[in-house]
């Protein structure tokens, strides 16, 4: 596939270099000049581009950027992907970093807000596992051990798309629900950073608080 990834940080570095491995053509940006990704690019042989360029003829695209960045992305960032290409969000909300985001205090899930600011649906994904067990943890189909990983969003062939990514980078997919329920892998529940298995995911969901943990909301 030809994957975007916009963000370069501790995730969509991981991305990259995971996905580049496995034989995807992956455009990578940041929010600065494409030569600040020199190294990246010549590492892995992703093509570092702008990051209105991204996404263009994707068949995939990921998001992997601060939330309180996510409004300043450039208009219609993901507009060039392929038509029906799902967009995948990795993003958790700070508030210690991001500062007060009054939508998300007051109860919209993180990626719903994530979708409204890109104007287009997402899936969320990837956003609760520690970056290096990304990078080493992964393991073949049915071997013992193998950590899970939930996706949420709407039903269809985009989150077909991305559970089999998941899948493809040697984890087990677990469908999450709607984007709606995406409130229960948000930073501070029972899935979050856990490394669980596919029945510890489900069973993880299903206990999430709906209440936001006090240690991620603003002060």
């Amino acid at each position: 596939m030809r994957i975007g990834i916009i963000g370069a940080g501790l995730i969509a570095g991981t991305l990259t270099r995971r996905l580049t491995a496995l034989g995807h053509e992956v455009r990578v940006a940041n929010s600065r000049d494409p030569e600040t990704l020199a190294d990246l690019a010549a590492e892995t042989g992703a093509t570092a581009v702008w990051a209105k360029d991204a996404a263009q003829d994707a068949d995939l695209v990921v998001v992997s950027i601060p939330q309180k960045a996510t409004p300043d992305l450039p208009e219609g960032v993901v507009a060039g992907r392929k038509p029906d290409a799902p967009v995948v969000e990795t993003n958790n909300y700070y508030p210690q970093r991001d500062g007060r985001i009054d939508a998300i205090e007051d109860g919209t899930p993180e990626s719903v807000w994530v979708s409204e600011q890109l104007g287009t649906p997402v899936f969320k994904a990837f956003n609760g596992i520690y970056w290096k067990h990304l990078l080493e943890n992964g393991k073949p189909r049915g071997e013992a051990g193998r950590i899970a990983l939930p996706v949420a969003g709407a039903d269809g062939p985009g989150k077909d798309t991305v559970l089999a990514l998941v899948e493809e980078l040697g984890f087990d997919a677990v469908d999450a629900g709607p984007l709606e329920e995406s409130w229960r892998q948000q930073p501070g529940t029972p899935v979050y950073g856990a490394d669980l298995d596919a029945e510890g995911v489900r069973k993880a969901l299903a206990e999430a608080p709906a209440e936001r943990p006090a240690d991620f909301r603003a002060s």
